[in-house]
């Protein structure tokens, strides 16, 4: 039995993350700035605080002797009223604390959950490690890119493994994606940018979580790309999904040109929840190679795009009711507003 420090385990991913490890039988302590609705389970410290707050996480490391830390916690940049500082500091000053006090006290694993909001172009291939350079376009791709330039320093004194993910699903995941479930579930129109035959990966989260457990094994520093296999076009997962899901919507084209100009004046507007990443990728292929993480940690994800999206899907449409009266939760866990977006809902 190991005692673990999970970040944000009171979000979407660190909470699917820290049940698992919960499973296995270890303990597990939780930071987040949220509540956990899972307090009280046999085996779980729950604690709500700010990881920038250096006294207070000073105390937690004094009092808990960690095997290992996985930090999956993240302000995100979704919605339209953004506090850029708040974003910054969490994103990158944290994880620097955080490492700090790992190298004081000791705790060698130090797992890092990253992005593939470090790009926002189709590179025309699937995007390596080392061959391709990260060139983020706004603020929260930024924020983890710097968090990863930080935590290279700490190589020679942590096992730091830094794992770059494209969006990660799984029953529950809702953000900007519960705005696609409501309008497949209204069997609304659901429209792609040009003729939908971009390629976009998404990573299951028990892959994801897997893939954290083995890269705190693995007993050095490393970057390794996740992702799924055998990424269909979206114009094929989304039909997938609607046919599986008992939708009645059809999956319909708007002109790329003019929908990406009218995304870009919604964002600049700020009626729209989609910021720059979105509209620069909405059209855009985008899939990690994902070779050197079967090869170095024996990794392998279990579920296509489509398979991952259709238990989200159900997982909305069951209950819906019960997801829209949500407050006092992550960002990945409640739905998006739609802002300007409910006027295309409308229409459709």
């Amino acid at each position: 039995m190991a005692h673990y420090l999970v970040t944000g385990a009171s979000g979407f991913f660190g909470s699917i993350l820290k049940r698992r490890l919960l499973r296995e039988g270890h303990t597990v302590v939780n930071i987040d700035l949220e509540v956990d609705e899972d307090a009280g389970l046999p085996g779980l410290t729950s604690i709500r605080g700010d990881l920038r707050n250096r006294v207070r996480m000073e105390q937690v490391f004094a009092e808990h002797r960690f095997d290992a830390i996985f930090h999956a916690a993240a302000q995100l940049a979704h919605g339209m009223h953004l506090d850029e500082e708040l974003l910054w500091t969490s994103n990158v000053d944290a994880t620097v604390l955080l490492a700090e006090l790992a190298k004081q006290h000791g705790v060698k694993p130090f797992v890092f959950v990253s992005t593939n909001c470090l790009w926002a172009s189709n590179l025309g291939h699937p995007v390596h490690e080392e061959r391709d350079l990260p060139a983020p376009i706004e603020i929260y791709g930024r924020s983890k890119l710097e968090a990863e330039v930080r935590l290279r320093g700490f190589f020679d004194d942590l096992n730091v493994v830094m794992l770059r993910c494209p969006t990660i699903m799984d029953e529950g995941r809702l953000g900007l994606l519960a705005i696609l479930y409501e309008f497949m579930d209204d069997n609304k129109t659901v429209w792609v940018v040009g003729d939908g035959g971009n390629q976009y990966q998404f990573i299951y989260a028990d892959d994801l979580a897997t893939a954290c457990i083995l890269g705190a094994q693995y007993g050095r520093s490393g970057l390794f790309h996740v992702g799924s296999d055998d990424v269909k076009s979206m114009r094929a997962v989304y039909e997938s999904v609607i046919a599986a899901g008992g939708s009645k919507s059809k999956v319909r084209s708007l002109p790329k040109g003019p929908t990406i100009a009218a995304m870009m004046a919604a964002h600049k507007l700020r009626i729209s929840p989609l910021g720059p990443y979105h509209y620069k990728m909405i059209a855009e292929s985008f899939v990690f190679d994902t070779t050197s993480i079967k090869r170095e940690l024996g990794w392998q994800p279990t579920l296509t795009n489509e398979q991952m999206l259709l238990r989200a899907y159900a997982h909305y449409r069951d209950h819906r009711a019960e997801i829209h009266g949500r407050t006092e939760v992550s960002a990945h866990r409640k739905p998006a507003g739609m802002g300007v977006i409910r006027l295309l809902k409308w229409l459709s």
